[in-house]
């Protein structure tokens, strides 16, 4: 494992500046280039959301409600809990200001891409309506560009695999219930095996049953966990509201402290923040169009406006609570890294049972994030291949569930970066590439708009 580690460290310093002007570039040239309008259609985003705009003869497998549930469900998790831990760890308290500013341009990327995967949807080879990056890029840029939407499927491959989530998890039970020192004690390695193989099982219930079954699953468990985790938060913050603005001031002036100790100084504290509002939100990935592009919707301005609001419900909001939660109880000054940050700061300021409450949150986000990851997956490997082939994506997911529960953090999280690195590569030239096509249509779209309200 540690040969593995050292080959995707040497490799990762290569992808970090083409994904820096790729999300950060891009996302601004998006933003001016929309006239900043995802933003000032926020509460109109809301309303077809909440089902007011739905047509029930639109073509599609799911609302667009459970398409924003399911790609919230692969994004609201352990990114949200463990990941911006991660980013405060080796970034300090000002990564979260980076978070911040690439989670707002994600919400136009966002609202660029899966505007793209309504208006490029394709079938695979069993005749079924499929969307996402490797159709707007074949369809939208033509046949020319097959090489871009192969790299990414390929990719993908490694990037969507439940890595991150189920070693994250492991490492949760392993720090609340801690059975190495219980009566049962046995071996680390033994129990992480074990929880392991348990997440294997679960996920595989529900991954074999198909999309259908993913978002039903996810539309139930992730609104009430969201909403749980939220609850928390703010009564964490209220319990110690004095230390809410000290928390968000150092946030502020430490993102521009030019003398920080981060590896790589000024310009890798925005690089650790990029990283990690990627992992969060997923903004530019190109994971989020695949669940957008399945929605029962035929107007792609209307899925770009549900899809915006991904990146402002899990990074805006979530990210900024389990931030501010981690730095007034100065669990962010201690030596640790990942979920057993956070677990640590919320046993202290939930009167010591903070961490339980926590372990159940985990549960829930981590298999949501599971079942619909493995979905991300087959579509790549049912582009590569055939549909048919396509779903034996799920026994090599199932599989790595396990590898991850017993690998480092390390490994897990240089996978990960370096595989969404390259992801955004492909998937960004082709939103900008196809922006102008996006305005053409929102264009049509706000004027229809316009003359129904009148």
């Amino acid at each position: 494992m540690e040969a593995i580690n050292d080959f995707l460290s040497a490799l990762i310093p290569y992808t970090e500046w083409p994904m820096f002007i790729l999300l950060i570039g891009g996302g601004l040239f998006l933003v001016f280039y929309s006239r900043f309008l995802p933003y000032r259609f926020f509460g109109h985003a809301i309303a077809i959301t909440s089902g007011k705009y739905d047509d029930k003869n639109a073509k599609g497998d799911v609302s667009s409600f459970q398409a924003l549930s399911a790609a919230v469900a692969a994004t609201v998790g352990l990114g949200n809990i463990s990941g911006v831990a991660i980013a405060i760890h080796d970034g300090g308290p000002g990564v979260v200001f980076w978070i911040w500013v690439t989670a707002l341009l994600g919400m136009c990327i966002k609202f660029y891409s899966c505007s793209l995967a309504i208006m490029y949807r394709g079938t695979d080879s069993e005749g079924k309506m499929q969307g996402g990056p490797m159709f707007y890029i074949t369809q939208g840029i033509g046949p020319k560009a097959k090489p871009l939407a192969t790299f990414f499927c390929i990719c993908g491959l490694f990037g969507f695999l439940g890595v991150f989530t189920a070693n994250q998890f492991t490492e949760t039970f392993m720090s609340v219930v801690d059975p190495v020192e219980t009566v049962y004690a046995t071996s680390e390695f033994n129990w992480k095996l074990g929880i392991g193989i348990v997440l294997a099982v679960i996920t595989s219930f529900v991954i074999f049953g198909g999309l259908t079954k993913i978002a039903r699953v996810a539309s139930a468990i992730v609104p009430f966990m969201v909403l749980v985790y939220l609850v928390s938060v703010i009564v964490v913050m209220a319990l110690n509201s004095e230390l809410i603005w000290p928390s968000l001031k150092m946030i502020l002036t430490e993102a521009w402290n030019f003398n920080t100790v981060v590896t790589g100084g000024f310009w890798g504290l925005v690089i650790i923040g990029i990283r990690r509002a990627m992992f969060s939100n997923e903004a530019g990935l190109g994971s989020a169009p695949m669940y957008h592009g399945q929605s029962k919707n035929d107007e792609p301005i209307k899925e770009g406006l549900v899809a915006m609001l991904g990146p402002f419900i899990d990074t805006i909001m979530v990210c900024t609570f389990t931030a501010v939660v981690i730095i007034l109880s100065g669990a962010y000054l201690e030596d640790g890294s990942g979920i057993v940050m956070t677990l640590t700061a919320f046993r202290r300021t939930l009167f010591g049972y903070g961490d339980e409450l926590l372990m159940l949150i985990v549960t829930a986000f981590a298999l949501s994030t599971l079942f619909t990851y493995s979905y991300y997956g087959v579509k790549s490997l049912s582009f590569l291949s055939n549909a048919r082939i396509g779903k034996w994506y799920n026994v090599y997911f199932v599989v790595m569930i396990i590898f991850a529960a017993v690998a480092s953090l390390e490994l897990v999280k240089n996978l990960i970066d370096l595989s969404y690195a390259l992801m955004v590569i492909p998937n960004m030239i082709a939103v900008l590439y196809l922006a102008p096509r996006v305005n053409k249509a929102a264009k049509k779209y706000f004027a229809q708009h316009a003359q129904r309200k009148t």
